[in-house]
Parts: structure tokens; sequence; C-alpha cells
């Protein structure tokens, strides 16, 4: 069987990647004005308010917009039907949301613990209903094997979206300003879609009952593993909004940052170990899944256990320089919180998806989230919001062994066998060894925040890397090519600047 070729799969997913970088950064500097132009009781609120709003858009999908990566490639004829089949079924759902968002808005204040936002609730509402229905729009693109055009819409929507944020709140200063930006946006969004979709599905745009049967019959049980797993992660959020007020919950927010580099490259490696699995299995050369999987967790391991030791070293420093010395306090929360994405490292997911087991990923959230559910309450009582912070990882930890112990039965082998143990000692350990000297540092030089962090940290970078060199589990490729990787900027500055000289 003709497996496709590699440069067809890569090229256009760095195309639709690079336009994803730039929203990845944009909604990681949103909080950092955001948080210097509200208060903390105020960012506590906006907080809450895009907790609701990022949970509902998720569930709302019910799976439509992503199975249409599913349908439009094999019937391209009727991308028409299948895109107003489900702009229809998102419309319904956008409206019925909203409309019980503004009938239970009280509800809602009352369930995260701040009755202010039931006055902000419906823009929310409006702003899931228009951001609900115009979800697809890179989607189509992507699937028209229009990559270009789909990352520069990812581009140029995250910055528009920043700067109707943003702005509003600069010349009003409140959070309602943000929030009549973010309608806006979102009608413009929607606009841009239907204007798309007129260019490109002139005919045929109208509702089939027979497709629309067949997308929800693949769409639900998909949407419903993606409710149970969205539910699960954003639990613990929902608690400490629920227990202590907007400010604490502000903090504990910031405590939970995510670091966009961190899903980024999580994502691209586990994309790429599906697909090279993928093209094994379908070649029936199963015996080489297991050595695909061994080594995506190597090379993960060798780039996300150095970052999470460098976070850890630079906690205090960074959350300061970026959320002010207001936010302080939640420094303690995103050391225990980054101390967990060691177990992103097991990209268990992704394997189980290439070998078809939804059912098993569906009942691995279920427990992840019935543990979660029963214990939270116990450990926020006896721990504080450290307690939402660590059932969360103690959910984690049950449901990464249990798929652990599905891969092993899946592959066959003993569990000794089942990760490269050696290599993640090793990596481990370097990693360790790495943050001495920048402790050293750190203790011993008297300067401000700002320094203090890019020369601990370039320490530390450095410090890794050479022991990565002498030590690391490399083979000797691999050595070569990070080597050159790493000198690759220094030759370009010595290149330009022997053209700056040549020119002058």
């Amino acid at each position: 069987m003709q497996t496709t070729p590699v440069a067809a799969i890569f090229r256009p997913a760095m195309v639709l990647m690079s336009g994803r970088i730039l929203g990845f950064i944009l909604a990681f500097i949103m909080p950092i004005i955001l948080v210097r132009l509200f208060s903390q009781e105020e960012f506590g609120t906006y907080k809450q308010l895009f907790l609701v709003f990022n949970t509902l858009l998720v569930i709302a999908q019910m799976g439509m917009a992503e199975s249409l990566y599913y349908f439009l490639p094999q019937d391209a004829d009727n991308t028409g039907k299948y895109v107003f089949n489900t702009i229809s079924i998102l419309g319904v759902l956008g409206l019925i949301i909203s409309t019980g968002l503004w009938l239970f808005r009280f509800q809602v204040a009352v369930l995260l613990n701040n009755m202010e936002i039931a006055q902000y609730i419906p823009y929310v509402g409006i702003f899931l209903l228009f951001m609900l229905m115009a979800v697809m729009l890179e989607i189509v693109m992507t699937n028209k094997k229009q990559h270009l055009l789909a990352s520069a819409t990812y581009a140029s929507s995250d910055l528009f979206r920043a700067l109707c944020f943003i702005l509003p709140v600069v010349f009003f200063g409140n959070l309602y300003a943000l929030l009549i930006g973010a309608v806006g946006f979102g009608i413009f969004r929607f606009g841009v879609l239907v204007f798309y979709l007129i260019k490109q599905c002139r005919s045929e745009f109208l509702v089939d009952p027979g497709l629309l049967r067949k997308h929800l019959a693949y769409a639900i049980p998909f949407g419903l593993a993606g409710m149970i797993e969205i539910v699960q992660v954003k639990y613990h959020l929902y608690a400490v909004s629920y227990y202590f007020d907007a400010a604490t919950f502000a903090l504990y927010a910031i405590g939970c940052l995510q670091i966009p580099l961190v899903d980024f490259v999580m994502t691209s490696t586990s994309n790429v170990m599906m697909i090279n699995m993928r093209e094994k299995v379908m070649d029936n050369r199963n015996s080489e899944v297991l050595l695909i999987w061994q080594d995506a967790t190597r090379k993960l391991s060798l780039i996300m256990i150095p970052m999470i030791f460098g976070l850890l070293l630079i906690a205090s420093e960074l959350i300061v320089l970026l959320f002010t010395s207001a936010y302080t306090g939640s420094v303690p929360i995103f050391i225990l919180w980054t101390s967990g994405m060691l177990l992103t490292i097991l990209l268990t997911d992704g394997v189980l998806r290439v070998f078809a087991e939804n059912r098993f990923l569906i009942f691995q959230n279920l427990v992840r989230l019935i543990l979660i559910a029963l214990f939270i309450r116990w450990f926020l009582t006896t721990y504080g919001l450290f307690g939402a912070v660590l059932v969360t990882l103690f959910a984690n930890v049950i449901a990464r062994a249990i798929a652990l112990a599905r891969l092993r039965s899946i592959f066959d082998v003993a569990f000794s066998q089942l990760l490269p143990w050696r290599s993640l000692a090793i990596i481990f350990a370097i990693s360790a060894c790495a943050a001495i000297p920048s402790l050293l540092m750190k203790y011993l030089l008297d300067i401000s925040n700002f320094p203090l962090l890019l020369i601990t940290g370039l320490v530390y970078v450095l410090s890794y890397y050479f022991l990565l060199c002498w030590y690391g589990p490399m083979d000797q490729s691999e050595k070569t090519m990070l080597m050159q990787w790493t000198q690759m900027p220094l030759s370009r500055l010595c290149q330009f600047s022997r053209l700056t000289r040549l020119g002058t």
C-alpha cells in the first residue's frame, strides 16, 4: 500500500502552524495586558466569564465542526450541504444556549460565586452564538487545501480579536467595553464566514436531511467524548470559583497558567507521531509502532522535562514580571501546576486514537472526571487552593496509569519495555543538574527581576545544552543536528555582519 509522502503531510501542516503561532502568542499576551488594566476582582470576573464561554464553545459544537475533516475530503461535491447543515445546527444550539444563559444568568452567577457576573452573561451568550457559527471558517479552508489562506485567517483573526478585546478597555476602562468589543468581533468573524461561503459554495447551500442524519451519527459520539474531556479539564476551575471569591479565583487562574509553547510542542509531536503510526498500521507493520511511541516519548522529553525545570527555576520572577507583584500569591500554585506538566510527555491519547480506542478514551475521561468530582471538596478543605491542583494531578496520574496499562496490552510487552525508562531517567538527571549553576546565580546575584530572569534562564539553557551534548540519550546524528541547529543563528549573525561591513 502506498503511503502519503512526508512532504505532503508536513508542508501544509507547517503552513497552518505558522498561523497558529501568532494565536498562541496573542492568547498568552492578552491576560498580561488586561491584568494591568483591571483590578484583581475585575480580572477574576473576566476569567470567570471566559471560563464559561470556552467551556460552552467546546460542548455546544457537538463534534459537528471537527467532523467536517472526515466528511468533506470524501464528499467534496456536497461541501455546501455539509457546511449549511453544520451552521444550522450550531446556530440553533447557539440560540438555545444564549437564551438559557440569559434566563439562568443569576443561577450561573451563584454557581461562580460572583453575582456581578449576571449583568455580563447576556453579552457572553451573544458572543458565543456568533463564534459558534463561525468556528468552521478555517476548517473549510483547510479541507479545500487553501492552507495559506487558512493560516493567514488564523493569524489575522487572532490579531483582530486581541484588538477588539484590549482597545475598548484602554479607552473605556471597564469589562462592559471588552464584552461589546468581543460581540463586535464575533459578528465580524461570522460575516467573513458568510462572505467566504457565498464565494466558495454558490450552489447547494441548503439543509439536506439525509446528509444531516449521517453527520449527526458520526459527530454526536465524538462530541460526547469532547464534552467529557472539557468538563474534567475545567472542573477544578469551577470548583475554586464556587468556593472562593473573584479575587482569589484570579490568583488561582494565574497560577494555572498555560504556557503556549508547551501545548504547541506537545500537539505537534503527537500529530507527527500519530501520522507515522497510522502509516505503519496501514502497512501492517505493527511491530514498529511501539518504537515510534518510544522515540516520540524520548524526543518530547528532551524538550519538555528541561522546559518544566526551567519554569520552576524562574517561577517567581516570571509571574511577577508578567502579572505584577499583586499576583505573587500565584507562584506556589504555578510551581505545583507546572510540576504536573511532566505527565504531558506520555502521549497516550494519541496512541489510543491510532488504534481506534475511542470507547476507552471516553472511559478514561469519565474516570478522571468522577475522581475529581468525588474528591475535590475534601482536597480543597484540607489543602486550600493547592487542593484543586492536587486532585487534578491525582486524577491525571490515575488516568495515565490506566492508559499505560491499556497500551501494554495493545503492544503485548512488559511494563519495563513500554517506555524508554533509561532515557527518561538520564534526561531528568541532566535537567536537574543543569539547574544547579542557575540556582547558585540566583542566590548570589542581588539584581532586579528581569535581569535575574534573563541570566538564570540563559545559564540554565547553556548548562542543559552542554550536558545534553555530552550525556544526553541521543545518537550521533541527533547530536550533530542539534549542534547545527544551535549554531545556525550565530552563523547567520556572522554573515549579516560581513555583509554590513562590505556594504560600508
